[in-house]
């Protein structure tokens, strides 16, 4: 069921997508309203599922995970039983930061994060590499990040 959201309650995502650290009362004053109806917009946004959850962007250079690499996996034969024991494996990856499912000439689409080549060497080898599942794999190194967008545009 999709409910109609109003122009105060896309306001409301696109203020909270930007800054979701802002006082209630801060989103009020952004919108024309009380915080109190504010308040319960967000409760109700939250409870449908329009906002997931809330995060803090982290530095990843300076969290020495400045490696940013995409890896294209085709696992070796298309089965329900081998998709999900690969998409089970990579949930417990933690250098796997996002994982998609995509069409096309590989099955997988992986972004994961490392401090350098020789620990994405290892993720390689022990990690991903051995995973029964997996037919080959592509690596992309990312050499500089031109755009980054959190947020959904509407």
């Amino acid at each position: 069921m999709n409910e109609i959201l109003d122009t105060t309650d896309l306001q409301l995502l696109k203020l909270l997508q930007k800054n979701a650290k802002r006082t209630t009362k801060e989103l009020a004053d952004a919108v024309n309203l009380t915080p109190t109806p504010v308040f319960e917009r967000i409760k109700r946004l939250e409870k449908h599922g329009y906002i997931k959850k809330y995060v803090a962007v982290l530095d990843a250079e300076k969290l020495n995970h400045a490696m940013l690499v995409f890896c294209k996996v085709k696992l070796k034969q298309i089965n329900r039983q081998m998709a999900d024991a690969f998409t089970h494996r990579i949930r417990l990856i933690p250098e796997v930061t996002a994982c998609y499912n995509i069409s096309g000439a590989y099955d997988y689409l992986l972004e994961i994060r490392t401090a350098d080549m020789k620990q994405y060497q290892d993720f390689l080898l022990n990690k991903l590499g051995d995973a029964e599942t997996v037919g080959s794999i592509e690596s992309t190194f990312v050499m500089s990040e031109i755009k980054q967008s959190y947020g959904i545009n509407f």
